[in-house]
């Protein structure tokens, strides 16, 4: 969003396609902050890191075009964090800072200021106007070369879930009063399993919660395919119709609609082929034909592939 030519250009893609809205990181992948926010403990650690200053005025540019906005918040991943108060981080066995294989620090997802910090984000972001609180990485991070990661708790099946719908549950208490959807960013395998996927990510407890779930049902992460499809890159449609089928079945009694994430990018783990307009259509479509209320689509070059979404209805 601080790149002058990237926002031009998504500017250009939702003034002349069907794309209706945006996501924009409140708080992203290295814990920094991208506005200049006013929550103490962002400001006390470092994390205050604004990557655009009129912030406010893309936000009222998007609201006159009537376009959605979505505020991310990186959630459990959360380096400023962990090195600020060594208490909230995940330690290695030997007690270290543990990292992941980007090198990036996580906090414990069982420790109650952890919790109040991210929602404290998530209410200035909704106080600032957006529309939607998307909620990623609200889960336990795994094994990586670091070893082995230790949380304050012991970890169970139980106690994981405990841990992110709890979080959600006290996110939704602060968030409902401020008129803003709460939604929550998945891996695309939960649609397919039906234990915490050894994470803490149970999408009917999780459900319960939301108002959105996004299941990331890119096929270059279904490493194992789906049934009936091994070979995922292959099978676009199949694997977003399936996945995400599934996971309203599941959901939709908690009155959680499910839009998923979609991959524009080119392949990365079965064949490297890259992903144009035929396939992302094909997402599309499997989207919609599973019963999800919408997609949204992720590319991280931010260029997004030419003629792959429908150009907007002009009005008449």
């Amino acid at each position: 969003i601080g790149h002058p030519q990237a926002r031009q250009h998504i500017f250009e893609m939702l003034d002349t396609t069907e794309l209706n809205a945006v996501v924009i990181d409140a708080k992203g992948d290295h814990g920094f902050i991208s506005y200049p926010t006013q929550v103490p403990l962002a400001q006390e650690i470092g994390a205050n890191k604004p990557t655009i200053k009129d912030f406010q005025d893309v936000l009222a540019k998007l609201k006159k075009r009537n376009i959605y906005t979505i505020a991310r918040v990186t959630t459990f991943k959360d380096t400023p964090l962990a090195k600020g108060y060594a208490e909230l981080a995940v330690k290695t066995e030997t007690g270290a800072l543990w990292q992941d294989s980007e090198k990036s620090g996580w906090v414990d997802p069982f420790l109650k200021p952890v919790w109040d910090y991210n929602i404290q984000i998530a209410v200035e972001a909704a106080q600032m106007g957006f529309d939607e609180v998307q909620f990623d990485c609200v889960r336990f991070p795994t094994a990586s070369r670091a070893g082995t990661p230790q949380f304050s708790q012991a970890i169970t099946k139980a106690s994981r879930v405990a841990a992110t719908t709890g979080f959600l549950s006290m996110a939704r208490g602060q968030l409902e009063t401020l008129g803003v959807k709460i939604g929550a960013r998945v891996l695309g395998y939960t649609c397919w399993r039906k234990d915490d996927s050894i994470v803490g990510q149970d999408i009917e407890k999780m459900a319960q919660y939301l108002d959105v779930l996004s299941p990331m049902l890119y096929p270059s992460t279904f490493h194992a395919g789906i049934p009936d499809y091994k070979f995922a890159i292959a099978h676009p449609y199949e694997v977003v119709f399936e996945s995400a089928k599934r996971a309203v079945n599941r959901v939709q009694s908690a009155g959680c609609q499910v839009r998923p994430w979609i991959q524009d990018f080119p392949d990365y783990r079965f064949d490297k082929r890259v992903y144009g307009k035929d396939e992302i259509q094909a997402q599309i479509k499997g989207c919609f034909d599973s019963g999800s209320t919408g997609f949204m689509v992720w590319d991280p070059q931010i260029k997004y592939t030419s003629g792959a979404y429908a150009p907007l209805k002009q009005q008449v």
